[in-house]
């Protein structure tokens, strides 16, 4: 195991990684797949890279010291705390490009991570998050 990070509290977590040379390749390159904002669960990258379901949990655990169901899990609500923040979208919408096939499961896992409602959530911080972190106009 090379980190110990605690992926919620730390929003550079996916960059540091990135920038961690000594991961494994087939790591390296699901890191890059989900930070460029494609949605996947754990079970598709396996199949991306014809490895089982477990070990490439174990792979990735082993490699990053991040479960990886717990990560795939926060770097999809980040996206959607971006999303509520700088766009339009409902959060139906929202709940379907980050990858949750139920509303009521997102809102659930949102509320956990972010202790208040997505709706409340894009009330409070309508464009306020950005990618380079500074407050913008909302993108469509």
């Amino acid at each position: 195991m090379r980190h110990r990070l605690d992926i919620t509290r730390d929003s550079a977590v996916s960059l540091m990684l990135l920038r961690d040379s000594s991961l494994e390749r087939r790591v390296l390159k699901i890191l890059e797949m989900v930070e460029a904002g494609t949605t996947f669960a754990i079970r598709d990258l396996a199949a991306e890279f014809h490895l089982s379901p477990a070990y490439l949990q174990r792979l990735f655990k082993h490699e990053t010291g991040i479960c990886m169901g717990e990560w795939l899990s926060e770097q999809r609500l980040q996206r959607a705390a971006y999303l509520l923040s700088n766009s339009y979208l409902s959060i139906k919408e929202i709940t379907h490009v980050v990858g949750y096939e139920h509303t009521s499961s997102f809102v659930r896992a949102f509320e956990r991570r972010f202790q208040q409602a997505p709706a409340r959530f894009r009330k409070r911080n309508d464009g306020k998050i950005e990618a380079n972190g500074s407050k913008g106009s909302r993108a469509a």
